[in-house]
């Protein structure tokens, strides 16, 4: 087997994973659409979401678009060898990111916590939810002046905090299997643990492969 194909092989193995960590919040958003558009009736859990449906939208389809195309940015034949598409698939890609992260922000300032969030998780998401933002606007400048290094870099941070709520998924798995359903302050605990994991990860990536992100 070539180094080229070890290569390929790793790469079509990188996308697969993101894009099955990306179905979570797929799946998730699209049963929250169905429920919005379908009559159900609200419940206590809900109804903050049929009290102000047009960000929880928004926040949906970005989520969505930016999570599943974002895996295909990682595909080193598409971004080099294809960098039209590379280019027009982040022109897409910054505005769904943007829109994720600033519903993200709105519904954490405004709209009502439910009874198994609590304050701690409240300030977790305000801080990944600046932290995708600042982390999207920063790759965008850094590529308008031609810094490409710093622009994948920071990308793939953005990218890797919008993938937190699949990471959350496994995060929390074992404590529903094992304990039951988590309390406020474990809830908390369990879904800062995802976002922390991916940011790990992240510049783990970064530092350990400048040379991949940077020509």
């Amino acid at each position: 087997m070539t180094d080229m194909s070890v290569r390929r092989g790793r790469a079509g193995w990188l996308v697969a994973a993101l894009v099955g960590l990306g179905v979570v919040p797929v799946l998730a958003g699209g049963l929250r659409l169905a429920e919005l558009t379908g009559g159900a009736a609200a419940t206590p859990d809900s109804a903050r979401f049929f009290a102000a449906p047009v960000p929880i939208v928004l926040h949906i389809i970005g989520v969505s678009v930016y999570t599943v195309l974002g895996a295909f940015q990682f595909v080193p034949r598409l971004r080099r060898g294809s960098p039209g598409w590379h280019r027009v698939a982040g022109r897409l890609l910054v505005p769904c990111g943007l829109v994720a992260a600033l519903t993200g922000l709105w519904m954490t300032f405004f709209s009502a916590l439910p009874d198994h969030d609590g304050p701690l998780l409240a300030a977790f998401r305000l801080v990944f939810g600046t932290a995708m933002a600042a982390s999207v606007v920063l790759g965008l400048v850094a590529v308008r002046r031609r810094d490409l290094g710093r622009h994948r870099a920071w990308m793939i941070r953005g990218y890797a905090i919008g993938l937190g709520a699949g990471t959350q998924a496994l995060t929390q798995l074992p404590w529903y299997l094992i304990v039951g359903t988590p309390g406020e302050l474990a809830r908390a605990l369990l879904l800062g643990a995802g976002w922390v994991i991916n940011m790990a990860v992240a510049e783990w990536v970064i530092r350990r492969r400048p040379a991949r992100f940077s020509s």
